[in-house]
């Protein structure tokens, strides 16, 4: 009889010893993986996969698997928008600062746009942008809902290919890359997308800064700095009569 037993012992030993294994690993990873506050635990539907996972989601918000696809989307392209603001917003004003061009205040731009005697009417404008806009995001929710329907005869009049994309929604590729950034491996794509995330995130929170600073001292975040540097003690959140319901300085 215990000979009979013998072979089972054996392999739920063995058995034992797999899944062992499995949750040491497991241990291993949740350990190494970076988290927005170490030591957490992570929700169950941030996995880590994702670019950009920290496991923050406070919210519960992704839990429904098309909804954290919708999210994904939605901080892809407003990382996007914001980096490309940034930049708009802090290149010409230094260049206007050292004379190499002449353009007003990142705030005031449109106004003096709109008052100008050459400008395009106001209601022009949003019609067009409605019109663009509203292409635009059609065609990216039916690649979110099928990553590569754009890519299908009679999409876009003879240009298919050029909308069908990585496989990846919110990941285009092909003209969208023109520098064939990542393309070398996986390994670098999945780089370049952690970069990005990461430099899309902190455009966001810059112009969120870039908001408040304005509506707090009337100038540009060039200038704001430019003060502060010249006299940190008396330039900073602390001085600004906004920041602090009662000045210190």
């Amino acid at each position: 009889m215990q000979a009979s037993l013998a072979p089972t012992r054996v392999a739920l030993g063995r058995t034992s010893s797999r899944v062992q294994a499995r949750r040491s690993a497991v241990v291993v990873y949740a350990a190494s993986r970076p988290l927005w506050q170490p030591g957490v635990t992570p929700p169950a539907h941030l996995d880590g996969t994702l670019p950009g996972d920290f496991g923050f989601d406070p919210l519960n918000l992704g839990v429904n698997k098309e909804a954290l696809d919708w999210y994904r989307n939605a901080e892809l392209q407003n990382g996007r928008w914001a980096m490309l603001g940034v930049a708009g917003i802090i290149f010409p004003a230094e260049l206007t600062r050292v004379g190499l061009l002449n353009v007003p205040d990142w705030a005031d731009a449109g106004k003096v746009y709109a008052e100008s005697e050459n400008a395009i009417p106001f209601a022009s404008l949003l019609m067009v942008q409605f019109f663009l806009f509203n292409f635009v995001e059609i065609k990216r929710w039916e690649d979110i809902k099928k990553p590569g329907s754009q890519a299908e005869a009679g999409s876009f009049l003879g240009f298919e290919s050029a909308f069908k994309g990585s496989g990846v929604s919110g990941y285009p590729g092909g003209p969208f890359n023109p520098l064939g950034l990542g393309n070398s491996s996986k390994e670098s794509m999945d780089d370049f997308k952690w970069r990005e995330i990461r430099n899309g995130r902190l455009a966001m929170m810059a112009f969120l800064g870039f908001l408040a600073q304005h509506a707090a001292t009337g100038k540009g975040p060039l200038d704001n700095l430019a003060d502060h540097l010249a006299d940190p003690w008396a330039n900073n959140f602390c001085s600004n009569g906004v920041s602090l319901p009662v000045s210190i300085f």
